[in-house]
């Protein structure tokens, strides 16, 4: 290894499966790393956060939605190679309690739809 790769930490982040009518919500990310690609909600877990408040957080920040009872789902190991960027992400699942989703945050979501699990809309974020 060399001094600067001893430096450098994998980040956290959580996706939030959102599931209604047996759709997926998803998002066409923009801003970020990814941009232009599909992706569940979601983010960085900040200092001292719940995953499951932060699966919660996303939702509400990206799409407007709240987020009732949050599951945890598996863990991913995700390198983006072409970003030099390195994450462990947490998948939780959660049921929308109260809003319809929108494009809540504008600087990091281009547009947001329900998709059939079996015919994602391509290309899909890592």
């Amino acid at each position: 290894m060399t001094n600067n790769a001893e430096k450098r930490y994998p980040k956290v982040g959580v996706a939030v499966l959102l599931f209604q009518a047996g759709k997926l919500l998803l998002i066409r990310r923009k801003g970020a790393h990814g941009s232009g690609t599909w992706a569940t909600p979601g983010g960085h877990l900040e200092y001292g956060e719940e995953p499951a408040e932060c699966a919660r957080r996303e939702a509400r920040e990206e799409v407007g939605v709240e987020v009732g009872e949050v599951t945890f789902r598996a863990v991913t190991n995700d390198v983006f190679e072409a970003e030099d960027k390195h994450y462990i992400t947490l998948w939780m699942s959660g049921r929308i309690t109260d809003g319809e989703p929108s494009v809540a945050a504008e600087d990091e979501v281009a547009e947001w739809g329900w998709f059939d699990p079996s015919d994602l809309p391509q290309p899909l974020f890592l």
